[in-house]
């Protein structure tokens, strides 16, 4: 190592370690001179502290040993590290330094030299704008280009919020009318649902050929700006899934809480989704469902019907409201739980964690029944015979 790497490796190593505390003078004795001395000496002592403090300080983006670094180094500053090289995600956690980002840049294989990157954005006064979120890199561009990306999280990064209770087709339709994501690749990837069984065990306990419906966690989700994929989107709801349903499911069934398979959890967890409005409510409806399955009843829920109709083109959406009579009866569909008995083929949205929770540990009652109060609020009535339900349905017209 030259002088002048050494030197300049040893500028950012101050700039990365406090200034250490000078150990407190001995009291002052009963001389009065001396006692004047160490005074003085304590006066120096902050002064010079405070002096240097600045010095490093300044010296971190404007020190001349690591300005000529730099100069000597052009080569690979401005030179990329693989001209050929492809676009990659690259996220900043809050609170990265410098130094931090420049070595995962690194590993990433993204540039070549992350003392040099550091050296750069220090002596250019810009190692504290870098930002924390999620950029599109490539090892083709230049550290000057990187470090430029890496001034503007906003700018290179979008959010995409999916809500509770959306089925997969509704969350493509929404990525293509606000062209975030290719609406149509993402549709393909979630039907298709051809992910590393290495990556997502919990994806093995679908049905074969089934799609990602009810895996594909709802939640806000930040993508590159740049080149945003629909595959990389599913997988990040994958990720979420793994990290916040998984848990609980494994929890559930350690306690046995549960004898129910995690597909059947989903599946009825999806339906809970749609029926509930007040929150509060999920661990009663899901405990009705639960109910009815024991018994051997039908589910007759209403959000089956409606998912088995599809797209309403005249109504432009995808969950008809309200469901008539005739169709409870007309749509000829194994998720039609009017005229089918068990639990549908698959679930019918994505579930939220509430509703997987409902489903895991829902309430103890003995309910078979229950329908919407006349006052909008989305609240129930609860009802364990069909009389009972039969005055409230009556109840429920009256009021409307």
């Amino acid at each position: 190592m030259n002088r002048t790497e050494m030197h300049c490796e040893l500028q950012i190593e101050n700039c990365e370690q406090p200034i250490q505390a000078q150990r407190a003078l001995p009291s002052a004795t009963r001389n009065p001179q001396s006692a004047t001395r160490n005074s003085l000496r304590l006066l120096l002592l902050v002064f010079f502290a405070i002096f240097f403090a600045a010095f490093f300080a300044a010296g971190c983006t404007q020190d001349p040993m690591m300005q000529l670094y730099l100069d000597n180094n052009r080569a690979m500053l401005d030179v990329p590290l693989d001209p050929n090289g492809e676009m990659v995600d690259f996220d900043v956690a809050p609170g990265s330094t410098a130094r931090a980002i420049a070595q995962k840049l690194q590993t990433d294989g993204i540039i070549g030299d992350a003392q040099l990157f550091e050296a750069y954005v220090r002596s250019n006064g810009v190692a504290q704008q870098l930002e924390a979120g999620s950029f599109r890199l490539s090892p083709s561009m230049t550290i000057v280009e990187i470090a430029d990306v890496l001034q503007d999280a906003r700018a290179q990064s979008i959010r995409i919020t999916i809500p509770e209770g959306w089925r997969l087709e509704q969350t493509a339709d929404y990525l293509s009318d606000a062209e975030m994501v290719d609406g149509v690749a993402y549709r393909q990837l979630a039907m298709a649902g051809d992910f590393d069984l290495n990556i997502y065990p919990f994806l093995a306990t679908r049905p074969a050929g089934t799609s990602l419906e009810g895996y594909l966690f709802p939640n806000t989700y930040e993508l590159p700006a740049q080149d945003p994929r629909a595959s990389d989107l599913i997988r990040r709801q994958l990720d979420t899934f793994a990290a916040q349903v998984m848990p609980v499911y494994e929890e559930a069934v350690a306690a046995a809480a549960t004898e129910l398979d995690l597909y059947a959890v989903l599946v009825i967890a999806s339906i809970v989704e749609r029926e509930a409005v007040v929150a509060e409510e999920r661990p009663a409806i899901a405990a009705v469902y639960l109910n009815r399955i024991a018994q051997g009843m039908r589910l007759e829920a209403d959000p089956t019907v409606q998912y088995a109709m599809g797209y309403q083109e005249a109504a432009d959406q995808w969950w008809k409201t309200p469901v008539t009579l005739d169709e409870y009866s007309g749509v000829n569909s194994p998720y039609n739980t009017y005229l089918y008995a068990g639990i549908p083929p698959g679930p019918i949205a994505a579930p939220g964690l509430d509703s997987i929770r409902a489903v895991l540990y829902p309430d103890e009652h003995n309910y078979l029944y229950f329908v919407a109060t006349p006052d909008g609020s989305g609240a129930h009535v609860f009802a364990e015979t069909w009389e009972e339900h039969l005055v409230n349905v009556q109840g429920y017209q009256q009021g409307q």
